[in-house]
């Protein structure tokens, strides 16, 4: 069972997407928040799979309540993987958002107008360790990206530790590659794929593939998006 914290000033919000979360059968609300600070303290608390967070709440901002609950991890000293994925479920498209959420450290970013099997199916997704962006503000996000982040000479920090072949693979990733894709172009087995990046995740110190292509950019790591961007979010 996917365990779920949904943090949204509204109720009526709340209490549609409880609806929708928990007809899917696989999926449990285990608490709501009504502001960022309440939002952390549950996800303590409670450690769900998942956190649907707000952008704009009163009591602190979403974006604030998703980087502190995100960095739980490095603070304690944890893995990555065992704090809670931050799914940003907001009515705002606007770049600015998408840019900051994934920058707090959100493994994905719907809009609160998304069809309610793609709510769950996002869900579904970062509780398996997948990442996801909204396909309407897909390719904006990626431009953002290279755009504020200019690359960066990869050879410092965590970069070091990954092996040549490990590099490849988060390269091909951050182009925009599935697993088959990067198994395909690299002339190896997609379970070893699967298997190099999972060891270069950890590395890193990111939970899921979304924020490995975030580091990517970061680093230098990647080449100019050829098609709708993060496709290679996907894990196929």
């Amino acid at each position: 069972m996917i365990r779920v914290v949904l943090a949204d000033d509204q109720f009526v919000v709340r209490a549609g997407f409880r609806v929708i979360l928990e007809l899917a059968g696989d999926i449990e609300v285990v608490g709501e928040a009504s502001d960022g600070p309440t939002a952390v303290a549950l996800a303590r608390r409670l450690n769900p799979d998942v956190v649907c967070m707000d952008v704009r709440m009163p009591g602190g901002n979403g974006l604030a309540a998703t980087r502190e609950i995100v960095t739980r991890g490095v603070v304690t000293g944890a893995p990555p993987e065992s704090s809670p994925a931050v799914l940003v479920v907001t009515t705002f498209d606007l770049d600015e958002y998408v840019f900051g959420a994934l920058e707090a450290g959100a493994s994905g970013f719907i809009l609160k107008d998304t069809e309610p099997d793609d709510l769950v199916d996002a869900v579904r997704r970062l509780a398996n360790g997948y990442g996801l962006v909204d396909q309407a503000v897909t390719r904006r996000v990626i431009a953002e990206f290279a755009r504020r982040r200019p690359a960066q000479p990869p050879g410092t920090g965590a970069a070091q530790q990954l092996t040549a072949r490990e590099t490849d693979i988060v390269r091909l990733l951050a182009q925009g590659l599935s697993n088959a894709e990067i198994a395909k172009e690299l002339v190896i087995e997609t379970s070893t794929v699967k298997s190099h990046l999972g060891r270069a995740m950890t590395k890193i110190g990111v939970r899921d593939r979304l924020q490995t292509v975030v580091w990517a950019y970061r680093n230098g790591m990647h080449t100019a998006p050829q098609s709708t961007g993060i496709d290679g979010l996907r894990p196929k």
